[in-house]
Order: structure tokens, then C-alpha cells, then sequence
């Protein structure tokens, strides 16, 4: 089963397999791609609400990878909903691209090249320029901000 993220509405994918979404998906589209939607989900499209386990589990692998500030709550949803359906994510979405990847979900991408390697990303202090694996509100150390960096 292809689970579909708003992307492939937009650009149109197409299959003869089985397709599931998530409702926020819809919410997302405008004018044409949402009455796709609508005509997708009046031919047997699969309406999945994913359970609080499944969220949470995405939510683990994210901040794992240092993804989860980079996804929204439909992100959240549509990786669980795969997650459940044991489907494959369709999307373009790299921080999407990559917490599938830690989920061990398949994915197939549309209209961009898909994610050459997975990453956990790194955070850097704007102030002090130290690096910590792990997301902090602040740096510890002289209290900047931190911003997420590609891994050396």
C-alpha cells in the first residue's frame, strides 16, 4: 500500500496499488489537488488515523535523527500511518525521507531524487560555535541558540 503525502497529490502520482492518507493531508491541499483528494478518497482511498503509539514512535525516531523540528504534525501522522500499514511513503520530503529511513519504511519519491544517505543531524551554537549531538533548547554552555548542521 502507498501511503501519500500532499506531494503526490500535487504532482499527480498515479498507481493501480491500494493508496491511504491521512485526513490532515487534505487540509493541506488547495482548489485542483484537493478535489484529487476528494475523488481519490470517493474511489476507495484509505482514510488512516494512526495511533498514539505509532506517533510516538516516529516522534522517538525523529529526534533520533535530529528531524523532528524540520516536520510538521501531518509529517508526523502520515510517517506513523506508514508505519502501521506497513506501507511505502510516497513523498519529497527529505527530514520525511530520512526518519522512514530510521523506521525502516520504504519510500518512493516523485518529483525529486530521493536522500543519498540517512543522517543525524548535529546542532551548533550560534554563539559559542560548539557542537552537541543532541537538540537542547539553548547551548549549555553560553546559553545562544542552536541551529541544525549536516554532520562532518
Amino acid at each position: 500500500m502507498y501511503v501519500l503525502d500532499t506531494s503526490a497529490f500535487i504532482d499527480e502520482f498515479d498507481t493501480a496499488e491500494s493508496i491511504a492518507t491521512v485526513p490532515a493531508v487534505r487540509e493541506e491541499l488547495e482548489k485542483e489537488d484537493a478535489y484529487r483528494f476528494e475523488a481519490m478518497e470517493g474511489a476507495g482511498m484509505h482514510i488512516q488515523i494512526p495511533d498514539e503509539g505509532a506517533i510516538a514512535r516516529v516522534r522517538q525516531a525523529a529526534s533520533t535523527t535530529g528531524d523532528l523540528e524540520a516536520l510538521s504534525e501531518t509529517d508526523i501522522r502520515l510517517l506513523a500511518a506508514a508505519l502501521e500499514l506497513d506501507g511505502t511513503l510516497v513523498t519529497d520530503d527529505y527530514a520525511m525521507q530520512n526518519v522512514a529511513d530510521a523506521l525502516e519504511v520504504d519510500v518512493e519519491v516523485i518529483a525529486k531524487e530521493g536522500i543519498e544517505e540517512p543522517r543525524n543531524w548535529h546542532f551548533q551554537c550560534q554563539g559559542c560555535g560548539r557542537e552537541f549531538e543532541e537538540r537542547h533548547e539553548r547551548c549549555p554552555i553560553c546559553g545562544s541558540g542552536l541551529a541544525r548542521k549536516k554532520p562532518s
